[in-house]
């Protein structure tokens, strides 16, 4: 393939926070990128060459990328493959549009597991009503999920039964959803590698998540899991990536239950479960991005250290009633604790405004730091992963 080299024009559909390092990784390398993204006051469109703020599907504003840019990638699932479609047809594009389709739709990214004989938990697709009378019930008590645009814990139901079921698919507009059982979960992992246009494929190390009401918290690195389940679970997302032809980063989220994997979704992009390797790894998970997109050889993705990531939502600025900014010189007293803020303009309940990485090299340590430095800040230790 052509090696795309500095200091070309790199195109990015999406300008949130995976964005905006994307944006600082080209930079580092020499790129200058230019941002699609309807949001004019968009964290990667306020650092980025150019910032074009209109909608995805904006033919003329296509054009304007494809006339000017080398390469275009994306930096999360929901842009419309039609887009992604239009742009290949004069300019790479990586992931390619046919990869983000299968990640973007929960019954295509089901069907796909299926058909690939991949691991995952029982479900039945719900397209009506006489669907969920028809499910199995050993489906109950479970997650009704819609199928497109879902995401953070959107979209989301927990019933226990098919009226429950019922009354959550019409609450969604009767819109397609996948079912799936509510499995006994021992932890949650990711794993999170790049791969190549030539089919070079290089892992991070696996992270353990917990979640607060559907949105990452908190990120253990290395997973406190026996090493033949983390082998387990990069060969698995190895075998997604390569029955994709994927080309870029790519995060597979995985449910353990009865220390049994099975894949639970994919991002056909960086993931905020690997915000860590941009102070834990050689190479980040963004720089990946980058050389994948361009053609150049993938980095190392060894971890120097071990590593405990804490998202910072929103609900910070609001814990004492009335909007104020959190204690950063709290935080930026520890050693070894890294802090990035992501330049939203404006907290709200649940969005992510930044995160901070704890590193060092015992893991115990290190994630008592993390939870001492949350405290600080006022995070309420309601969803504290346990430190033994």
């Amino acid at each position: 393939m052509t090696v795309i080299l500095p200091p070309a024009n790199l195109g990015l559909l999406g300008g949130g926070q995976l964005g905006r390092f994307f944006v600082q990784a080209a930079r580092e390398l020499g790129y200058q990128v230019w941002v699609l993204d309807p949001d004019p006051d968009s964290p990667a469109g306020h650092i980025a060459e150019r910032h074009i703020a209109t909608a995805y599907d904006d033919r003329s504003a296509l054009d304007e990328l494809t006339a000017n840019c080398a390469a275009i990638t994306t930096e999360f699932e929901n842009v419309p493959a039609l887009s992604l479609e239009y742009l290949a047809q004069t300019v790479r594009v990586a992931p390619a549009a046919d990869a983000v389709a299968v990640c973007q739709d929960r019954i295509a990214e089901k069907d796909f597991l299926h058909r690939h004989g991949l691991p995952h938990g029982p479900y039945a697709v719900i397209r009506s009503a006489a669907d969920i009378q028809a499910a199995d019930s050993a489906l109950f008590p479970g997650i009704l999920k819609v199928a497109r645009f879902g995401y953070d814990g959107k979209g989301q139901s927990r019933v226990s039964t098919r009226d429950e079921a019922l009354e959550a698919f019409h609450r969604n507009a009767d819109k397609s959803c996948v079912l799936e059982a509510l499995l006994s979960l021992d932890a949650e992992l990711s794993v999170v590698l790049a791969r190549s246009e030539t089919g070079q494929t290089e892992c991070f190390p696996v992270a353990e998540n917990s979640h607060r009401q559907g949105i990452l918290d908190v990120s253990i690195v290395p997973a406190r899991i026996p090493a033949a389940l983390a082998e387990s679970a990069r060969q698995c997302a190895l075998k997604i990536a390569t029955a994709l032809d994927y080309v870029g980063t790519l995060a597979v989220e995985f449910f353990v239950s009865n220390g049994t994997l099975s894949v639970n979704e994919m991002a056909p992009r960086p993931h905020n479960s690997g915000h860590y390797t941009l102070d834990a790894c050689q190479t980040s998970q963004y720089a990946q991005q980058v050389r994948a997109l361009c053609g150049l050889p993938l980095g190392d993705p060894s971890a120097s250290s071990v590593a405990v990531m804490v998202n910072l939502l929103g609900d910070l600025w609001f814990d004492s009633g009335e909007p104020r900014e959190p204690d950063w010189p709290a935080l930026l007293a520890i050693p070894d604790l890294r802090l990035h803020l992501y330049g939203k303009s404006k907290a709200r309940p649940g969005r992510k405004m930044g995160h901070f990485t704890v590193l060092g090299r015992d893991l115990p340590a290190v994630l008592a730091t993390a939870m001492h430095a949350r405290q600080l800040i006022g995070v309420r230790d309601d969803n504290r992963p346990g430190v033994a």
